[in-house]
């Protein structure tokens, strides 16, 4: 057992415990700050506040009767901005705004902005670089439901000489008018918001997440937006009931989102937990994720964002979460125009989610759509009803359901085709499945290139739930399928058990090279 500080500030510090255990301990550890007892935790992620800047801190953490210690200086801080001190009243009455906009406008570089107990009634507030903000226990961001209260930014704004345009709004991988988030960030970087308080989105039925699929005057807001950000790190807080995406970082890189609690009910629509999107460089640890929609979903917009910005999403870290409730745990697309690269899931568990990886892609996210080096490693699944689906006829977008998208022929291979190159997934147990092993359907012209499944163990509920395995035209539902493999080159099954399926255990078809071990 070692300890690695995973992220620190003036005040807080965010500690990982390299292990294989998955995201909590079944028996608690005591935590020691500078040799004084500083209360238990079972999480194998762990955060700690009310630190005090530019301090030398020794953690010890015992368990079972070992010890591990790491040892760090807490940030440098030059000033401290009480919102309370510059008019917020967190009341849950007035509009405060105003208020904590003045308060991280006037915060100078290495400051903070405190936020302390309380309600505090807000529409959209604009983050700007250099400055810490604190979201003290107690403390409340509570977001007004009236959409004419919110700023709204137009998807494509053309350039004085018309040869460019600026992209400010999106919505599901497309330039379009939307709402600024209720936390929104634009060309920022060097941002740390933190803390044990929570931000509210207050939708319901009866506002945000009435009639989804309309545009009313502008798509819904998401909880936290960042756009053209740097070095942009979130920690320790929660956030719920979000009008739409909760966190949705945005031609970003350098992030981090670090043992957060996000909470949207399981029926909320489009609610999905993290979407980075044509974002570099990303790191997703300790966080649990319980909602409606996928817990964490990676894209790269659609093929004219693809094509124009040739951005993927690329380096993205994801460890030591749970995944609850959501139709993906991790999910890649469907909106992938420029790729995805180099994703790492490793020590993660994942309880009653649809699906455990999802990829949603089909003809026409276009050429540049290579999806690649996708590593899944050590997951546990519990109640996940397909847990490996790999879906090249996924039906979104008004042509979805086109002869086009869903034919099972080889079709010409032109700038539409997207291709999958390496899927590599090894050490999972997947135990109380419900519907299929797996679903891994290429395309037959583009054929996924390689998938490796090492020491794998998939094992179905005694009472399994039917369900389609993945979205896409003329697939019925079923239960207790083995794992369904078409259109693949190379096929690696290496230590692969499975255990209560109804029929073949291993339905394979059109798999050029096909190894078991």
């Amino acid at each position: 057992m070692k300890l690695r500080v995973a992220l620190k500030t003036a005040r807080s510090a965010t500690i990982e415990t390299i292990t294989e255990q998955i995201y909590e301990y079944d028996t608690p550890g005591t935590i020691y700050v500078n040799g004084e007892s500083h209360g238990e935790t079972k999480k194998t992620v762990f955060t700690l506040f009310d630190l005090k800047p530019d301090m030398d801190y020794n953690i010890c953490l015992e368990r079972d009767g070992k010890k591990a210690e790491v040892v760090f200086r807490t940030d440098y801080e030059f000033v401290t901005l009480n919102v309370r001190e510059i008019g917020a009243k967190g009341d849950g009455i007035q509009d405060d705004t105003p208020f904590i906009q003045a308060a991280i406008m006037a915060c100078p570089k290495d400051g903070r902005v405190l936020i302390p107990k309380g309600t505090y009634h807000i529409t959209s507030l604009f983050l700007k670089s250099h400055i810490k903000i604190e979201l003290a226990e107690g403390a409340e961001l509570q977001a007004d439901t009236d959409r004419n209260k919110f700023p709204r930014f137009p998807g494509v704004i053309e350039s004085y000489d018309e040869k460019e345009d600026y992209n400010l709004g999106t919505w599901e991988g497309n330039p379009l008018p939307m709402f600024a988030g209720i936390i929104t960030g634009i060309d920022v970087e060097d941002v740390v918001i933190y803390g044990r308080g929570l931000i509210n989105g207050q939708a319901d039925f009866d506002n945000w997440w009435h009639d989804v699929r309309q545009m009313k005057i502008a798509f819904r807001p998401r909880m936290v937006f960042l756009e053209r950000c740097k070095n942009v790190s979130l920690q320790g807080f929660s956030l719920k009931d979000s009008p739409a995406w909760v966190l949705h970082p945005y031609f970003s890189q350098d992030l981090k989102f670090i043992d957060l609690t996000i909470n949207n009910p399981a029926n909320s629509h489009n609610t999905d937990g993290l979407d980075p999107e044509s974002c570099k460089d990303v790191e997703i640890l300790g966080v649990h994720f319980s909602l409606g929609d996928d817990c964490i979903a990676i894209k790269s917009g659609k093929i004219y964002m693809g094509r124009k910005y040739k951005t993927p999403s690329e380096n993205i870290m994801i460890r030591q979460c749970l995944m609850e409730n959501g139709h993906g745990a991790v999910t890649v697309g469907s909106e992938v125009g420029a790729g995805v690269k180099n994703i790492r899931v490793e020590y993660c568990l994942f309880r009653h989610t649809d699906r455990g990886l999802r990829i949603k892609t089909r003809r026409g996210r276009g050429k540049d759509s290579v999806l690649s080096e996708i590593y899944f490693d050590h997951i546990h699944m519990d109640h996940v009803m397909t847990p490996f689906v790999v879906n090249s006829f996924y039906f979104c977008d008004p042509d979805g359901k086109s002869d086009y998208v869903q034919s099972r022929e080889a079709l010409p291979v032109d700038e539409r085709t997207p291709s999958i190159k390496g899927l590599y997934f090894t050490n999972i147990k997947a135990e109380n499945c419900h519907v299929a092993a797996s679903f891994f359907y290429g395309l037959p012209e583009q054929k996924i290139e390689r998938i490796e499944l090492k020491n794998v163990e998939v094992s179905f509920a005694e009472e399994a739930n039917k369900g389609a395995p993945a979205m896409l035209s003329g697939i019925e539902e079923c239960s207790k399928k083995g794992f369904l493999i078409n259109n693949v080159e190379t096929l690696i099954l290496d230590q692969v058990s499975i255990s209560g399926q109804v029929g073949e255990a291993f339905d394979v078809t059109n798999v050029d090279h096909y190894d078991v071990k």
